[in-house]
Parts: C-alpha cells; structure tokens; sequence
C-alpha cells in the first residue's frame, strides 16, 4: 500500500494510518498488519516539535517533565527518548520558539512570543495531531489493560492446553466453538 493512501486524511502529512514520531523511531507497540506485526508511526516529521510546543505553551517544563507529557498524552504507547527530546528543544531554541531559563541546574523551557505566533498559526496542524493522539491513547489503554492483557492469556492458555489434550470428540468441536464465538459477540458488544 502507498504510504500516503487514506480516505480518511487529505493532507499527505497526515495520510497514514498508524503513528509514528521525529527522528524514524519505532514504537513499542504492534498496530497490526501484515502477519500482525506492522509497526506504525506516532508522529510524522515536526509533529514532535509542534506537540513540544504545545506543551511548554501551557506551562514552562523541564525536559524530563515534556517526555512524561507526551507519553501521558499517548496513553502510553510511546515515550520519546531523551535523544530526540532534547535537539527537538534545541532546534526551537534555535528558531527562537522556546526560551530555556536555568532552575535547580536543569533547563526550563518556555515559550517565547514568535513561538506563541508560530503556534498559532499550526492551529489545523495541532487539531489533526490532538485527534491522532487520541487515537492512539485510546487503542493504547484498551491494549495496555492489564485486566484485559490478563484475560486474553487466560484465554490463550486453556485453548493450548485443551487442544493438547488430544482429539476431540464432534460434540466437544461444537461446544468449544460455541463458546469462542459467544465470547467474540460478548466483547463486540462492549
């Protein structure tokens, strides 16, 4: 599939299903796929940049505190290592975005007026980039349940363990698949 094929999206920047980050970093996660194990991107290029922005336009942050922000925001399926943190900050030092001030021998970062200005002018940019870290909060929680994660195992398990029991008999087939299929409609339903 052409990386930019999504009806959902017009603009190529945002023409991909999955999430990615700056910098070409994969994620944790799986989003499915091929054979179930396509990795997708959080954020496309500048995306972390403008989300960084975002962030210190709410309230000055210390590194530390923006990768804890952005893995928060994305429900944790991402955190975004300090080695793409940190030059992000710098480059919108550079560009005269962000001002750090110096607190307790840490940086502080804060938004500087052309920053401010610059911000406001991504507001569609920022919209569609909220609404894609939605997405992938939302599908992260479900996945990163722990109550969820348990049962599925649990699930897994007895399947192995039943079917290395041997053969079973048509009417044990019968049942088991009824079983799994009610299970199926039960988590349609939620």
């Amino acid at each position: 599939m052409h990386r930019f094929q999504n009806s959902h999206h017009h603009h190529p920047r945002f023409a991909r299903h999955g999430f990615g980050w700056d910098g070409g970093e994969r994620g944790p996660r799986d989003l499915g796929g091929r054979g179930g194990h396509r990795r997708e991107r959080v954020f496309e290029q500048g995306d972390l940049r403008l989300l960084l922005l975002k962030l210190i336009a709410e309230k000055p942050r210390h590194g530390y505190e923006l990768i804890k922000a952005v893995e928060d925001a994305v429900g944790g399926a991402y955190s975004p290592s300090p080695g793409v943190v940190y030059p992000t900050l710098t480059l919108l030092e550079d560009l005269g975005h962000a001002k750090p001030t110096e607190e307790g021998g840490k940086k502080l970062y804060a938004i500087t007026p052309d920053g401010q200005a610059y911000l406001d002018t991504q507001a569609e940019v920022l919209a569609n980039l909220n609404g894609r870290i939605e997405q992938i909060a939302v599908v992260s929680r479900g996945r990163n349940a722990p109550q969820v994660v348990r049962a599925m195992e649990n699930l897994r398990t007895a399947l192995r363990l039943r079917l290395s029991r041997g053969p079973m008999t048509q009417t044990e087939v019968e049942a088991l698949a009824a079983a799994l299929d009610a299970a199926a409609r039960a988590v349609e339903q939620i």
